[in-house]
């Protein structure tokens, strides 16, 4: 046995991730299940995915949250790396701690809470309710964790290529464009799939905010478990581990690239001195 891998070690490794991973292999294993009763297997079959095809209802909660997903994950991104390089580029300014205060919140506050907090807002200002309240609310609260990885990234980030770049005429502006947001492109993709993996998944604050015609994936899921697991629901559920799987791989794929292509960079720049 490899040194300093005890058994125990491996048991509770075993034990962890089958508590994790075994109910997801299962429901996938179930989505193939010929049996209209989804915990007695009828043999091998793909009836479900086809029945999933005609299942409108459905089909327009997962178009729904797609978009919701694509949208509010991309201002995310955008409103959270900006917040983040404020918080590590303007030093101690006026109003830093609050500030500062109200980026973090939402990473400990009780969904309950936000989404009871987001829905009083829009009653008040009399915004109807539907994909627009949807969306302000996940930016809202996807922001911050956005701003906390790609903050994480620009800590350690090396000040002196933008020295270098502005010394040599380089415009601010064109130098973030150009030298630091390529190099913080890693933590940037990190933070919009984060964003995106927690809009798709959010259930709480997307009861508060929503409004008719804009009904999201988890909402018609949890609706129609309370009535029953339908065979169906397994199958959407398989298709979405499926894009978020690939997606998680992907951006892997990309960041891996990303960060050898910089890395291969600075050697070339050190073998040039």
């Amino acid at each position: 046995m490899t040194k300093g891998l005890s058994a125990v070690n491996v048991t509770a490794l075993v034990l962890g991730f089958s508590f994790l991973y075994l109910p997801i292999l299962i429901l996938v294993l179930y989505s193939f299940n010929d049996s209209q009763l989804v915990t007695v297997w009828g043999g091998f079959s793909t009836r479900w995915y086809v029945s999933l095809l005609h299942n409108e209802q459905l089909l327009e909660a997962a178009w729904v949250t797609i978009r919701l997903g694509l949208v509010s994950a991309t201002l995310a991104t955008v409103l959270g790396t900006l917040a983040a390089v404020t918080l590590t580029r303007l030093g101690r300014f006026r109003g830093r701690t609050l500030f500062s205060g109200m980026i973090y919140a939402p990473l400990v506050m009780p969904e309950v809470i936000t989404g009871l907090s987001m829905l009083l807002l829009f009653v008040a200002i009399n915004l109807e309710r539907g994909f627009l309240t949807l969306t302000i609310a996940h930016v809202t609260f996807a922001m911050c964790f956005v701003a906390v990885v790609v903050q994480s990234r620009l800590v350690t980030f090396d000040r002196s290529l933008e020295e270098a770049a502005l010394d040599l005429g380089c415009p601010p502006f064109k130098t973030f464009f150009v030298i630091t947001l390529p190099i913080i492109l890693p933590a940037v993709v990190s933070g919009w799939m984060l964003a995106f993996t927690l809009s798709i998944d959010d259930l709480v604050i997307s009861q508060f905010t929503t409004g008719p015609g804009a009904t999201t994936l988890p909402m018609r899921i949890y609706s129609s478990v309370r009535l029953g697991v339908k065979p169906e629901i397994n199958a959407v559920c398989s298709i979405l581990i499926a894009i978020v799987t690939t997606g998680v791989i992907i951006a892997s794929i990309a960041t891996k690239r990303a960060e050898n292509e910089r890395l291969k960079a600075e050697r070339a720049a050190a073998a040039g001195r």
